[in-house]
């Protein structure tokens, strides 16, 4: 399969004549991506504590799918499966510490920036886009705060840690006594919303990142007040839940790490409120950006991409943070706004997953289709929701390990054979695992068709990038 332009054909589209590449009446696209954000958001319905009204507003403008899912639950492969269109499988692309330029099969890809850039758009982005470590000047013509740096910093409380958790690191939560104003996610909606009001002589591609709901939990103490303590809900939690998960799962999971420090310092309802009270706040985010486009020449002629890297634990198999192949970590927020082509307040079922935004930007672009993409344009579902979906949602953590999601299944192998299988129609929290009953076997055939054929081995590390950014 090819997956790149070569050097001398990526060069000649950046050097073909401006008539041929300007594209002036295509759409521009303001591409959204918010981090460790599960579907605890209002439209989601994921918790019902939740206050997310930007969120839910945006997604009333277009299409929500509900059943969105990451190709990697941890920052750096899920952003570089976007970005490239390739899967880890296919890169090697398994952890935080791998550069994707340094992939054998990837180091020459061009990024879904650089596809557009190489077609007349202006690719500028400020946040976190790709992983904090591995920034890619490249893929960018302008960058906030800069090429190499890809957040401004957040004020930090000097009391650390506020949840009274000893050696937690940035596992840690509490309100801080800020404004908005001094956050870092604020600057970078405000430096979009600059750019919204900028005129541009040719179309537009503008990322915003934005950090929070990412650890540390720190943000205004307003978004606390926005969930009283007594009044927290707590996520439905079966303790026996790990005891039918085979050994790499149970690995994944570390129930005697961080869920058995939360219960100890009985932390449990300040970690959820915490993490609700960092949704607001990234909806508030949202919401400066949003009311920016509104009030912008570009609302009617840009695309509207929202999409959230992965998901979250908060207790659920045992287990907090992502790096799992459970619902949880992999079930994510994903909406789109294309004017003259999505129906305002639509929703589509059909399992789906963020590999699929590369070449679903280009058809909706009018680009040429993109050799060598793993993902399929959602154009057809865009335009109706109700269509048919044979393809599942693929999910991969770690070498080997992969999960399939369907509309009613989802099916886990591990990379020494072991299974996991749900059925999403009775049991949404998976908590019954199905693998080794024998009537299930034609079920599991079938889901198994398809996983990864070959598993690319680890691209190569660099030591010191953080695994958990």
């Amino acid at each position: 399969m090819r997956t790149d332009l070569t050097r001398r054909q990526f060069l000649a589209t950046l050097t073909a004549p401006a008539i041929l590449r300007s594209g002036r009446n295509r759409p521009n696209v303001l591409f959204i991506a918010i981090d460790d954000m599960n579907d605890w958001v209002g439209c989601l319905g994921g918790h019902p504590d939740a206050k997310t009204p930007h969120l839910d507003r945006l997604a009333s403008r277009g299409l929500l799918f509900t059943n969105a899912h990451c190709a990697a639950p941890l920052c750096n492969p899920s952003r570089v499966a976007i970005m490239t269109g390739l899967r880890p499988s296919t890169t090697g692309v398994y952890t935080n510490r791998q550069p994707f330029r340094q992939s054998r099969v990837a180091r020459n890809a061009v990024t879904l920036t650089q596809y557009f850039m190489a077609h007349g758009y202006y690719a500028l982005g400020a946040g976190k886009i790709f992983h904090g470590a591995f920034p890619d000047p490249p893929s960018w013509n302008a960058y906030f705060p800069s090429q190499q740096q890809n957040k401004p910093p957040d004020p930090l409380p000097s009391n650390r840690p506020l949840n009274g958790i000893p050696k937690t690191g940035h596992f840690d939560w509490g309100p801080i006594k800020v404004r908005d104003e001094d956050m870092g996610d604020m600057k970078v909606a405000d430096w979009v919303a600059r750019q919204l009001h900028r005129k541009f002589d040719r179309p537009f591609f503008l990322a915003c990142g934005i950090f929070r709901p990412h650890l540390p939990w720190y943000v205004p103490e307003k978004y606390f007040d926005l969930y009283p303590l007594e009044t927290v809900t707590l996520p439905k939690v079966k303790e026996d839940d790990l005891d039918d998960i085979p050994p790499v799962g149970r690995k994944f999971a570390k129930p005697d790490g961080d869920h058995k420090r939360v219960l100890e310092h009985n932390q449990w309802k300040q970690a959820v409120r915490a993490y609700l009270a960092c949704i607001s706040f990234a909806d508030a985010v949202l919401g400066r950006v949003l009311e920016a486009f509104e009030s912008s020449p570009y609302r009617d002629n840009t695309i509207i991409v929202l999409w959230s890297d992965h998901g979250w634990h908060l207790g659920q198999k045992l287990h907090w943070r992502k790096f799992t192949l459970w619902e949880e970590a992999t079930h994510n927020v994903f909406m789109i706004v294309a004017p003259g082509v999505t129906r305002p307040g639509s929703r589509c079922h059909r399992a789906v997953d963020l590999v699929d935004i590369y070449p679903t930007l280009v058809e909706l672009c009018g680009l040429p289709p993109k050799e060598g993409l793993e993902g399929k344009s959602l154009v057809p579902w865009l335009k109706n929701p109700e269509l048919p979906r044979e393809r599942p949602a693929l999910t991969t953590y770690l070498r080997g390990n992969h999960s399939v999601r369907t509309e009613e299944w989802r099916y886990i192998r591990y990379h020494d054979g072991t299974e996991e299988l749900y059925d999403h129609r009775s049991d949404p929290l998976e908590w019954y695992n199905l693998a080794e009953k024998p009537e299930y076997r034609e079920v599991k055939r079938e889901l198994a068709r398809w996983l990864p054929q070959h598993d690319e081995p680890d691209a190569p590390a660099v030591a010191g990038a953080n695994e958990d950014t």
